[in-house]
């Protein structure tokens, strides 16, 4: 079993059982002592658990957001911020791009506006693949597990799935943007995926409005340095130090 197997079974078990002990994993993962020992080292430093004796316990902190809304409700916040970052977003996309689109609202809108037809595109979201067959546009859909509320196919099946792509542009969703905690996301198997895409993208965009800014959700996919941000104004100038932010016009 590959190291980023592991980590994910690791993280979906506490994610259910909030405390997970060495004993169990090694059982479960058919794994020995010290590799689980420093998967969990790694995993703590990560900070996706804190590492106590004999396991580990998930973290719970209060300052975490981990509410997460059904599509239809998160298309109606912010549309007209939506709109503008997704017709920006649209426009970098060239005829001889390989294109990944995360599930996400504002993702799903930049669709849209997309004028290259002849790029192809990989997603994980169930909505955009539609939209992108129904364009005409050469699409293909990760396999995996499907999450109801955001419409998104996540978990290990669909990381194994992205292993052999190479994106020369992905766009991509966050629930959350903060300086030192990166790109969050409530979702410890649709993080994952995130993860797995942001590494196998030449050039990687996430689409945020400001309501996203200096907000943290329960896991970290991705550092800010690493990645363009695409948003309207941002009065925060913190972040235009760390990393390349394009404001668009509302």
């Amino acid at each position: 079993m590959l190291t980023q197997e592991r980590h994910a079974l690791i993280l979906e078990k506490l994610e259910k059982e909030s405390v997970v002990y060495l004993s169990d994993l090694i059982n479960l993962l058919d794994a020995s002592e010290s590799t689980i020992r420093r998967d969990l080292n790694y995993l703590d430093k990560a900070g996706l658990l804190k590492k106590v004796h004999g396991g580990a316990t998930s973290l719970n902190s209060k300052l975490i957001n981990t509410t997460e809304f059904e599509v239809e409700v998160r298309q109606g916040i912010n549309k007209e911020d939506k709109i503008a970052i997704a017709k920006y977003a649209a426009s970098l996309i060239k005829n001889d791009d390989l294109i990944y689109i995360d599930s996400g609202t504002t993702t799903e809108l930049m669709i849209d506006f997309i004028e290259a037809k002849g790029a192809t595109f990989v997603t994980n979201g169930i909505g955009h693949a539609k939209k992108l067959i129904h364009k005409n546009l050469t699409t293909y859909i990760l396999g995996g597990e499907l999450k109801l509320t955001t419409e998104a196919i996540i978990g290990i099946e669909a990381i194994n799935s992205l292993r052999k792509y190479n994106f020369t542009k992905g766009f991509f969703g966050a629930n959350g943007i903060d300086i030192e905690r990166g790109f969050t996301t409530p979702d410890i198997r649709e993080a994952m995926v995130k993860e797995e895409a942001l590494k196998k993208s030449k050039l990687s965009f996430v689409l945020a409005d400001n309501s996203k800014f200096n907000e943290v959700s329960s896991i970290t996919f991705g550092e800010i340095s690493n990645t363009s941000i695409i948003t309207t104004k941002l009065e925060d100038i913190r972040f235009k130090k760390v990393t390349k932010i394009v404001e668009v016009d509302e």
